[in-house]
């Protein structure tokens, strides 16, 4: 390494042995030829290079606290700037102490943007919990109130017929049914956070499965009318998890239209078809994301799982749930299986 940058004590040490052979030579000539004749110019003479010697040693002394100077101006930059201009110093020290604090500095500057990758991160978590327990009490505040109401009023007025406290009832039953359904939603979604969900794939008859499904919905929905198109194919699928699939979507066309619902089995897909008060186009991209919930015609998502946990099922499935809507007319979920 013939041009290697000196070390600060070479650096210093050349100096002063260039000054010192120079001044020398210069004294030792001075000596020999005005010695006897002017020693005070000898002592003059000897006086400067003590005066050149202080110099060079206050010069280097200078650019030492230069540098550090430098090194201190960069460190106390590095919050406001990126990097400051590549510097020439005098020694190897100097430049592997540049490097060694650009490397730290850079190492803490990581650790800094990680950290907050992190709290934005942990905030984001913090408002999806928040989100999620805003619809959970939305959700369960209705059913809860309307069982305890009807109990409190079974239970103080000993007066009531016997149709109406049936009636009561049933409204007591309906809504326990209802509590019962938004809490096998949650698990069923807390199962996909986690990553516990494995498919239990098995052959079995869509047609049939589709059949099972309205006959259950037809016994809630009596006045309501489920059309189903097709003839029956074997897929290959977790039947139970479609089966959510299914009863969320036709379920849906039910409580959101007037109309008959109609399902109708292709050679690779299901449609599921109604005719009800439809989805706002702006909402339709929105309506699959887990908690959203629309304001449109009271159009809500079952506590905002209900599309949610169907589009993630289907995604395991390696399918997708594509959705045409318009206001007023209906609603069109269609899948292929």
């Amino acid at each position: 390494m013939l041009f290697r940058k000196p070390g600060t004590v070479t650096f210093m040490m050349r100096r002063l042995l260039v000054m010192c052979i120079v001044a020398s030579a210069l004294f030792y000539l001075l000596l020999f030829e005005w010695g006897e004749k002017n020693p005070w110019l000898v002592f003059g003479f000897f006086v400067l290079i003590l005066a050149v010697f202080l110099a060079i040693v206050y010069d280097n002394i200078v650019q030492i606290k230069h540098h550090l100077d430098k090194i201190n101006t960069y460190l106390e930059s590095v919050k406001h700037t990126k990097a400051i201009a590549e510097s020439k110093y005098i020694s190897r020290e100097f430049d592997l102490i540049d490097r060694n604090l650009s490397k730290v500095i850079r190492s803490a500057k990581k650790r800094e943007d990680d950290k907050q990758k992190y709290n934005a991160k942990l905030k984001l978590k913090n408002r999806q919990r928040s989100d999620m327990l805003s619809a959970i009490a939305h959700e369960f505040r209705n059913p809860i109130s309307v069982i305890v109401g009807y109990a409190q009023t079974l239970q103080e007025d000993h007066s009531i017929t016997t149709p109406v406290r049936n009636k009561f009832l049933t409204r007591i039953y309906s809504n326990a049914e209802k509590i019962e359904s938004l809490l096998g939603r949650l698990m069923l979604w807390n199962k996909f956070e986690s990553g516990e969900t494995r498919l239990k794939l098995a052959e079995f008859d869509l047609k049939k499965l589709i059949g099972e499904i309205v006959f259950d919905l037809e016994e809630k929905y009596r006045e309501r009318e489920i059309i189903v198109k097709g003839t029956g194919r074997i897929v290959k699928a977790d039947r139970e998890l479609i089966g959510i699939v299914l009863k969320n979507l036709i379920e849906n066309g039910l409580k959101y239209s007037e109309k008959q619902v109609e399902v109708a089995i292709t050679p690779q897909e299901v449609i599921i078809q109604d005719y009800g008060v439809g989805i706002a186009l702006e909402d339709i991209n929105k309506v699959t994301k887990k908690f959203y919930r629309s304001g449109e015609h009271s159009w809500d998502n079952s506590m905002g799982l209900g599309l949610s946990i169907v589009k993630t099922i289907l995604q395991l499935h390696g399918s997708n749930l594509e959705l045409n809507s318009r206001l007023g007319v209906g609603s069109r979920f269609e899948f292929k299986i």
